[in-house]
Order: C-alpha cells, then structure tokens, then sequence
C-alpha cells in the first residue's frame, strides 16, 4: 500500500516563503519521478515540478514556477520538498505530491490528499 502525505500549506502574506513536504510510505520510487502539482478553485489540476533522485540535474519546472519554485529530494527519507519563495495570490491552490511516474509530467499512479496554499495580498 503506497501512501503519499502532505505537510506544510497554510495562509501566508504575499512576498512570503513556503516549504512543502511529502513523505512516501509503502515503497521508495528510486527510480521512478516524485512531483508536485496544484488545483486552484475552479480550475484544472496543473503540473508545478518533479524530480528524480539524482539532484542537480532531473528537476523539471513549469513556467509559472521556475525562479521562485525549487523541487528537492531526500531518497532516504523518501521525502520530497518543494520551497516557495516570493508567493503570489496566484499561487493558491491545493497542491498535491505524486509519485511513480517514469515522465516529469506525469501520468502518476500515486496521490496525495493534498496541502492548501493560501496567499494573501
């Protein structure tokens, strides 16, 4: 049973940092893409980045967040952040971890619920 989980969304300001975490239960995707992704109300589910094991050269970005956006990987915690920094109302949403994918973009086989992001100006 794989089980992805989410930590660190909440309500900041505007200008602010945010770093999210997602630990992976049931298996260790070594070799396999871990990513993250966001929903903002009403709209579609829309890819932000991900990133093999190997640092420094397999992280992929979408446009909206490349500069402020930074995906990172601890294989041994089986633990993947994403660091936030200059955050925009644009940038609320539910963002979500997924894992086991052999792309950047997906598809993923496995979710998490989910963090919620709120940027306020």
């Amino acid at each position: 049973q794989v089980h992805l989980v989410e930590f660190g969304g909440r309500s900041v300001q505007a200008g602010n940092s945010l770093r999210l975490s997602c630990v992976a239960s049931g298996r260790p995707f070594n070799n396999a893409y871990m990513g993250w992704f966001r929903q903002a109300l009403g709209q579609e589910r829309e890819y932000v980045a991900a990133t093999l094991p190997t640092p420094g050269i397999s992280e992929n970005y979408a446009d909206s967040a490349k500069g402020r956006f930074t995906i990172s990987r601890d294989s041994a915690k089986r633990t993947v952040y994403l660091d936030m920094i200059n955050l925009k109302p644009e940038d609320t949403a539910v963002y979500y971890c997924a894992a086991g994918a052999d792309m950047a973009r997906g598809p993923y086989p496995y979710w998490g619920q989910g963090t919620q992001v709120t940027v306020s100006s």
